[in-house]
């Protein structure tokens, strides 16, 4: 095997616009990678001069994915700028949407984005449905578990091979031979796959209740964008408080309020009873990989999911805090305002700063200044000398970090969470692995699991606060104070943050005379997937890469395996074009 580079573009299994170029040894092994935002995201500028009330209509757009992470960072923004409380229900609400959000994209990115990294479809062909049932039967007490079942899904899977049309399995590199579950654990998972596209349509129904669709729900600054009444009703929808149609068409009624609920029953079930138990079948075949895949060893969040408010880090389910080179004994504070904390920098991206491309620059004053000299497509290689990312470098302290469901469980643990601790502690058991696992793609991929029981199982909670507080008739959702430009400082800025799925998300925001004057997004992605700095410094997708062995070159499935197990969501772009408004770079999915 001679020494060479290989590329894989895009390598998400949607939305793409990112690219890995690996350069490798005689051996194949990985001695450098270097990761490629391929499009532009260009929604800071498009924010500039608007009222800061509309930034989230237009921030939200900058994932089709996360669908509500990035409204929910701008209106924080907003608010914490001017200063704008929210009630408590609305925080509820939001606790219970972003709960939601962290669920479903969790199991739709095991099942339909990363599980398949790991299962062999076609090899689910020879299994034997009897035998695929007792497996099943013997992880958990799921309902469709039964011999006639597997073998349905195992009729409508050949039916697929024999038309000579994949579909939804198609690009896969099946019969790799660093594939290893057994053909009964590969039709499970199959099965399984087909199950969670099912679930997650009616998962999705929360999001409609209380945002009134999904995706891309709707925000307010200041709260929640749905009212909520007390006032008896006789339209026959049983006792309880709910809404007369008076109180407004699309309101939440009482029939809303015992969906969110059924919602929450059927997250918790499916997380109990099969990415669970899924996660730890298809772990224990891949334990070599519970020592691959790594990076840098810094580990960030920025804490969510408050008991009071954003103003009150302490009551956060998630904490903030930052682990520099994998010390558990300490966690460092974050401070979003800080201008030598969090900095971003583009000496290897395509934009230009005008203090230079070897200057960090804080969000407050961030810029985003397109200057793009790579090759034209279509092109072999890029020039990853120079600049070769349309992704900045962010950096705490000037230290690469890792953020995303790895982080937040490494910083829970850290800080004492019971439940956390007693997880990741079973986890480890049944596994006989030891606490330096969770370093790894897959401790990455176990701990986005575990994180996913800990939401769900706090979800409950959330909405018997929300009920209780409507039984004792607080209905408020949003801030009734008057609140018009006017009023507002000449000049003002502040920080929305929060923990999206793939990681730490914030938004800055600098209002002047009633308008955005600057506006910066640094998204899980960019912290994950960003280029080497001024210094050399890989990012955590790049160092997580270097060092591994690929069997066969012209085949990576190493390399889809470590970076999707950090979910990579490069949606945060749009068409590069020139001035005369012609695409210059289009991905084609082979």
């Amino acid at each position: 095997m001679s020494t060479q580079t290989v590329v894989v573009d895009p390598i998400t299994r949607i939305e793409g616009h990112l690219r890995i170029e690996a350069e490798t040894d005689s051996q194949g092994v990985i001695t450098r990678a270097s990761s490629a935002g391929t499009m532009v995201r260009g929604i800071e500028i498009i924010l500039r001069n608007r009222d800061p009330r509309d930034a989230w209509a237009f921030a939200q757009r900058i994932c089709g994915v996360c669908t509500l992470v990035h409204g929910i960072a701008s209106v924080r923004a907003v608010e914490n700028a001017l200063d704008y409380p929210i009630p408590p229900n609305a925080q509820l609400i939001r606790n219970l949407m972003i709960g939601a959000q962290f669920v479903h994209d969790h199991v739709m990115h095991f099942y339909h984005l990363h599980a398949l990294d790991w299962v062999d479809v076609l090899s689910a062909l020879k299994a034997d449905p009897k035998a695929t049932s007792q497996l099943a039967q013997s992880l958990s007490n799921y309902s469709k578990s039964s011999p006639g079942y597997f073998a349905d899904v195992q009729t409508k899977l050949k039916n697929f091979v024999e038309s000579g049309q994949l579909g939804i399995f198609a690009n896969g590199y099946w019969g790799h031979p660093a594939y290893k579950l057994p053909p009964e654990a590969n039709l499970m998972a199959v099965a399984h796959y087909l199950d969670a596209l099912a679930w997650q349509r009616q998962v999705a129904k929360l999001h409609a209740v209380f945002g009134g669709k999904n995706p891309h729900p709707n925000f307010l600054v200041g709260g929640a964008p749905c009212a909520i009444s007390v006032h008896p009703g006789n339209e026959g929808q049983g006792a309880g408080p709910h809404f007369r149609g008076g109180e407004g068409a699309t309101a939440v009624n009482i029939v809303g309020l015992e969906l969110v609920k059924d919602v929450i029953g059927q997250m918790r079930e499916f997380v109990d009873q099969v990415y669970l138990p899924d996660t730890l079948a298809i772990a224990g075949f891949y334990k070599d990989w519970f020592k691959r895949g790594e990076g840098i060893g810094n580990f960030m969040t920025y804490g969510d999911f408050p008991a009071k408010s954003m103003n009150d880090p302490a009551s956060f389910l998630i904490p903030q805090g930052v682990i520099v080179d994998r010390n558990l004994e300490q966690v460092d504070a974050v401070d979003l305002n800080a201008a030598d904390q969090v900095q971003e920098f583009v000496a290897h991206s395509w934009y230009d700063y005008t203090v230079g491309k070897d200057r960090g620059l804080h969000p407050y004053v961030g810029e985003t200044n397109l200057h793009y000299t790579g090759p034209k497509p279509p092109y072999e290689h890029l020039d990853v000398e120079a600049s070769y990312s349309w992704l900045k470098s962010p950096r705490w302290k000037g230290k690469p970090v890792e953020v995303g469901p790895l982080a937040r469980v490494l910083v829970l643990y850290a800080t004492g969470h019971a439940q956390t601790r007693e997880l990741v502690g079973s986890t480890l058991a049944k596994l006989d692995l030891p606490a330096s696992a969770l370093y790894s793609t897959m401790g990455r991929t176990a701990a986005r699991t575990l994180e996913s029981k800990i939401i769900a199982d706090a979800m409950p909670t959330w909405y018997d606060q929300l009920m209780t507080n409507i039984g004792r008739g607080d209905v408020q959702t949003f801030n009734t104070a008057k609140w018009e430009p006017s009023a507002w400082p000449r000049q003002t800025k502040g920080v929305g943050f929060m923990e999206a799925p793939r990681g730490a998300l914030a938004h800055w925001v600098v209002i002047k005379d009633g308008l955005i004057d600057n506006y910066q997004a640094v998204v899980p992605s960019t912290w994950n997937a960003g280029p080497r700095d001024s210094l050399g410094q890989e990012g955590p997708y790049e160092a997580a890469l270097r060092g591994q062995a690929l069997i066969d070159t012209k085949q990576p499935l190493e390399i889809l395996r470590t970076i999707h197990s950090f979910d990579p969501c490069i949606a945060c772009a749009v068409h590069v074009m020139d001035d005369e408004g012609d695409e210059l770079i289009k991905v084609k999915v082979r």
